[in-house]
């Protein structure tokens, strides 16, 4: 069984740096979002190129993850690289959330003229609850906080069901499909879906992290959600010690 990792000691080390990093790329990740809605229901040119800023902060931190982790892990306790190691699983995620968003306002950027008003209310609670997703994992990252990373993990099943209403609106009847315009709004809802799955991946991370335990190799019973389950594994587990 894997142990807990704690949080590491206070000061200037470059494991505490490596921390603040990730802390600071998952803030990048939501402002990112935040560019990407305001693009998406203004048009904006200036929220566009905020976006691909965004987008290359957090090429620039996957970088400096990537050529600090790999001579500083050989360097700590094993609780301290288990959350090195959980750092550079978070970046890999964020860097490509950024890739996804980015790609989503380029396509935005392009074809929000062109597509019903329907559709952008629905693209937009699903950058809405991506924002939110990502502001609760910061907390959730800076306090080992179980309950706001399972927060994370019910709001990704709402990104999904948006994206299934959009998928059946546009391909469900032929009076539905609207040629390259269902093709882009199919795309869009795509690429937030995916983003949203990423952030999933980080919640279940950091709930490994912080208990020692993986939530993904639990045995899932159909009626429970699996957050519920994973609480209430973890209620038994401390019961038993």
């Amino acid at each position: 069984m894997t142990t807990p990792a704690t949080l590491l000691p206070q000061g200037s080390t470059v494991q505490s740096h490596l921390v603040d990093l990730t802390l600071n790329a998952c803030s990048v990740a939501k402002d990112e979002v935040t560019h990407a809605i305001d693009g998406l229901i203004k048009g904006s040119q200036l929220a566009l190129m905020a976006v691909r800023k965004c987008e290359e902060r957090l090429d620039s931190m996957d970088r400096e993850m990537d050529e600090e982790l790999a001579t500083v892990i050989t360097q700590v306790t094993p609780p301290q690289a288990r959350e090195l190691l959980a750092c550079m699983k978070l970046m890999l995620d964020l860097e490509r959330v950024g890739d996804l968003i980015a790609s989503f306002s380029e396509r935005s950027a392009i074809v929000r003229n062109r597509i019903d008003m329907d559709d952008i209310e629905q693209l937009t609670r699903m950058g809405c609850l991506l924002e939110n997703m990502l502001s609760t994992m910061v907390k959730a990252f800076a306090g080992r906080n179980i309950e706001e990373a399972l927060h994370v993990l019910r709001t990704d099943s709402e990104i999904d069901r948006l994206r299934n209403l959009i998928v059946v609106r546009h391909t469900e009847n032929a009076e539905g499909l609207k040629g390259p315009e269902s093709l882009h709004v199919l795309a869009m809802a795509n690429s937030l879906e995916r983003a949203g799955d990423h952030i999933k991946n980080m919640a279940e991370e950091l709930c490994h992290l912080a208990t020692g335990h993986t939530i993904r190799h639990l045995i899932r019973a159909k009626d429970k959600p699996i957050e519920q389950m994973f609480l209430q594994w973890l209620a038994k587990q401390n019961t038993a010690t």
